[in-house]
């Protein structure tokens, strides 16, 4: 399935899918967060007969249900057998994160909880497999593998001191 990307000066990046059916996607990632997708019928069609924008959040949440995070349809399940049931995570470090100004290795993430940051993103910047001496930033997303159980306990760890709430508002999690 081929995927044409054009860039979108100011704006962000255009994505246009054409299915096996047929039919046509676009996808617009605003440079802001947001998305729009917009479907079409036929691929030479020019106007959408349905459309929806999203948020960053939104969109994350749609991702994950579309990628197989929160439910693995059962002729994927094999896949699902080879992972082991480990499952990706996306945090955002709100303001009040106990791990606010922390490296991960202060934190000792993989000893006490098993999980693994993967990812850390922020607008401008991009780290991929941290080390101990990368330190947590109000606004960055945190990507983490590990199993449930290990995802909790991460969870846990980060928020020490909070107000026990399972998903306060300072440390947001997508599935």
């Amino acid at each position: 399935m081929p995927v044409r990307e054009t860039e979108l000066p100011g704006i962000g990046k255009k994505f246009e899918i054409d299915t096996r059916n047929g039919e046509k996607l676009v996808i617009i990632v605003h440079d802001d967060g947001r998305r729009e997708i917009y479907f079409f019928a036929n691929p030479q069609d020019e106007d959408s007969i349905a459309s929806v924008i999203l948020d960053d959040l939104e969109a994350r949440c749609v991702a994950g249900i579309l990628g197989g995070m929160v439910y693995v349809p059962k002729t994927l399940e094999p896949v699902e057998v080879a992972l082991e049931d480990m499952v990706f995570e996306w945090f955002k470090v709100e303001r009040r994160a106990f791990a606010i100004g922390k490296s991960v290795g202060e934190l000792d993430v993989r000893t006490k909880t098993g999980a693994i940051i993967i990812a850390m993103l922020k607008k401008d910047k991009r780290i991929l497999n941290p080390g101990p001496q990368e330190v947590i930033e109000e606004g960055m997303t945190l990507v983490v593998l590990g199993d449930r159980k290990q995802i909790r306990s991460f969870k846990e760890l980060v928020l020490k001191g909070s107000s026990g709430d399972p998903c306060p508002p300072s440390f947001q999690s997508w599935v």
